[in-house]
């Protein structure tokens, strides 16, 4: 019922209204790539501007006249509004242009019901789409609106506006109980990346600002990537490996978007939940857009809604290839720490930075220094070579070994303690249990 869509376009008229009392106003471009995305045929715009919306038809009488003759000339099945409307205003606009009508958070559930493929993706839009609808249901059924009395009038019981609520109350219910145990087998494994201290990297970022791109270009994976927005739903998480840190998991997270609809926000939970508990976000950006800052001020947004707000981050200025004379670099702050790396997705520049950069803020606690071995110590020095930690070694005059290793500290003190060395003898600074 959910995912099947016609494979020809549909043509459409998108309605953009600027509100005089609204301070974040939406994109009418973002809307027509949204309708593309969707698979419609943008025909015409119709754009104005109120004070504020009108109760009944959120526009006014003499934009609906006109709407409607919009209608009529391109002879469209359906019309698409930059806005949030509410069941009566769909309605009542719909009765009196004889047209389909879409508000922007319909649009977009639409689109997630084309890209979710996998079994929790398709679950999670069906809810959001369900609780999108138990609102509207009375579309359709005013005939059965109301059981009626009397005489030759009385109802069967239960009318069939009150059978579709039941069973979609019952719907909603069932898919709820499914996602709960989806998201306890994602909490399992991310506990278990815990106890094994695996750190996680998350992609997060703007809708198409290239997140899947620059998975595929780090992981060689082939994850789904296309220059339109929503082009990935469900999470993708692959192993990595990380300078001075070892394994670690990066992660492809779905896109926001500007005034991402607080029912995907609550169905996308399971998903987003490995934004909120990752070790460091990569926030990817166009750094080719126009409207970067403020895709950068709604990703923080909902970074902060979804409990996001204070894990590390790391700002990845993607598509440097369309900014003519940009080269890659990593910006630091006055600590000398990473903050912002620019690269490539695309051509691959800039990527060993991206790697530097998250290297150096994960592996905070890294033990660089040159130890000096007895012979005695050969077992000390092959977990040293096993752990991949060495980095050049020599012998002194004495006959002891001289080997230059970078590794975390946490995992020096291990094998030192599997060595049965005190820990005193090479960290001395530590406080050890």
């Amino acid at each position: 019922m959910f995912f099947e869509r016609p494979e020809s376009g549909e043509r459409a008229i998108l309605v953009h209204i600027e509100m005089a009392d609204e301070v974040d106003q939406e994109s009418p471009q973002e809307l027509e790539e949204l309708a593309i995305s969707a698979g419609a045929d943008p025909v015409d715009w119709l754009m104005g501007s109120r004070a504020q919306p009108s109760p009944k038809f959120f526009i006014g009488s003499g934009k609906l006249d006109e709407l409607q003759q919009l209608v009529q000339l391109h002879q469209v099945e359906l019309v698409i509004f930059n806005h949030s409307l509410s069941p009566g205003q769909e309605r009542n606009i719909e009765r009196e242009i004889k047209c389909r009508v879409l508000d922007r958070t319909g649009l977009i559930l639409d689109i997630f019901a084309q890209r979710a493929r996998t079994h929790e993706g398709k679950l999670q839009v069906e809810l959001a789409q369900l609780e999108h609808m138990s609102t509207r249901l009375i579309r359709g059924w005013t005939h059965l609106e109301r059981q009626k009395g009397g005489i030759g009038l009385r109802g069967p019981g239960e009318t069939q506006l009150e059978t579709d609520r039941r069973l979609l109350r019952a719907r909603i219910k069932s898919i709820h109980k499914r996602l709960e145990r989806v998201r306890k087998q994602r909490d399992q494994g991310r506990r278990s990346r815990k106890r094994a201290e695996v750190p996680t990297l998350s992609l997060v970022g703007y809708t198409n600002a290239g997140k899947s791109t620059l998975f595929n270009r780090i992981t060689a994976s082939e994850v789904y990537a296309a220059d339109q927005l929503f082009a990935t739903l469900d999470p993708t998480l692959r192993k990595v490996e990380i300078a001075d840190v070892g394994p670690a998991i990066l992660a492809d997270t779905v896109g926001f978007i500007r005034h991402l609809p607080h029912k995907l926000v609550e169905a996308f939970r399971a998903t987003l939940q490995e934004t909120t508990e990752a070790t460091l976000l990569l926030h990817v950006i166009d750094c080719h857009d126009d409207e970067r800052h403020g895709h950068i001020r709604e990703v923080e947004s909902v970074l902060k809604e979804i409990g996001a707000a204070d894990v590390p981050e790391l700002q990845v200025y993607n598509k440097i290839d369309l900014l003519p004379g940009q080269e890659a670099r990593i910006d630091r702050d006055e600590e000398g720490k990473p903050v912002r790396v620019w690269l490539s997705a695309v051509s691959g520049e800039g990527i060993d930075l991206l790697f530097q950069a998250a290297s150096e803020l994960l592996a905070e606690d890294v033990f660089h220094e040159t130890l000096s071995l007895k012979p005695q110590e050969g077992g000390f020095r092959a977990q040293l070579y096993a752990q991949g930690a060495v980095i050049k070694e020599d012998v002194d005059e004495q006959g002891c070994m001289l080997l230059e290793v970078r590794l975390q500290k946490k995992d020096l003190l291990q094998i030192l303690s599997r060595a049965g060395i005190p820990a005193e003898r090479y960290c001395p600074a530590e406080v050890h249990y």
